[in-house]
């Protein structure tokens, strides 16, 4: 277990981290190079009740390696504050030996907080269900995503009731890697009910209230305590601590020295595939 580094050994991350993406991609072209195919636009809803905006918001794109059997997979979720954004395959996840699922979601004020949080665990119920069809394995599967999509990540990874009509126990996961997520509850679920967004509110939609001891594997990025948005930072801390007094045996907090919200993704994918490098083998 390792809490946030102190600045001078955050302001390093970044340096380490690029010497671990080129050492990873110096690996990778000393192998035999792996082909990928992105199948597009897969609806995970079977689309009975949905109406257009939900038939065309709830879909995923899914690059997967080709010839390769028993791989990991990371779904990704993209940010925007549960009000905006789209999905993409991140770059730096890609030629990687991994699967990547980018996932679309429906956003607020279309929908409620709920019916967004309902979409990430829709989406990765299908991921788990079917990426043996690609070659994949459902025990090597790490939820990820930045801002809005670390917050899915670390509900739908905590809180159990999500996944549940699904069939599907996020205790099977290999990991969970929330990119600066909001530990409390989520600012837009704040304004549904009235609350600005500088008052913090821990309640059913906020990770921290569903600390426990037997999740997965956590990995919690975030950018410079100074940079962040709002306390962004302070709330990832105080999620770590609570992990490892609850009894979580495998959480990590990294603090991205220099790096703002939005810029702090960049650095933190080479941690990323090295996480899921760890959990997988």
């Amino acid at each position: 277990m390792t809490l946030a580094p102190s600045l001078f050994t955050a302001a390093r991350m970044a340096v380490i981290a690029l010497g671990l993406l080129l050492s990873v991609s110096d690996a990778a072209c000393a192998q035999e190079p792996t082909q990928y195919r992105t199948i597009r636009d897969i609806s995970y809803r079977d689309g009975t009740g949905l109406d257009d905006y939900a038939q065309s918001q709830c879909r995923l794109d899914l690059y997967v390696p080709e010839g390769k059997n028993d791989f990991a997979t990371v779904i990704w979720f993209h940010g925007g504050g549960l009000t905006s954004g789209k999905r993409e395959i991140p770059k730096r996840l890609m030629n990687q030996g991994l699967a990547i699922a980018a996932v679309s979601y429906r956003l607020s004020p279309h929908v409620t907080v709920s019916d967004c949080i309902d979409d990430a665990a829709a989406a990765t119920a299908w991921v788990t269900k079917h990426i043996a069809d690609y070659g994949g394995s459902d025990k090597k599967i790490i939820v990820s995503g930045h801002s809005a999509g670390g917050y899915l990540t670390a509900m739908i990874g905590l809180d159990k009731h999500w996944l549940q009509p699904y069939g599907v126990d996020p205790d099977t996961f290999a990991g969970l890697a929330p990119f600066s997520t909001q530990a409390i509850t989520h600012f837009t679920a704040r304004k549904e009910q009235g609350i600005g967004d500088k008052q913090p509110v821990i309640d059913k939609f906020a990770p921290l209230f569903h600390v426990r001891k037997d999740a997965p594997p956590i990995l919690l990025l975030t950018g410079d305590r100074e940079m962040e948005m709002l306390g962004r930072y302070e709330e990832n801390a105080y999620f770590w601590r609570m992990l490892t007094l609850v009894g979580h045996l495998d959480v990590t907090l990294y603090e991205f020295d220099g790096y703002d919200h939005g810029g702090m993704a960049d650095p933190g994918f080479p941690l990323l595939v090295k996480f899921v490098k760890r959990v997988t083998k």
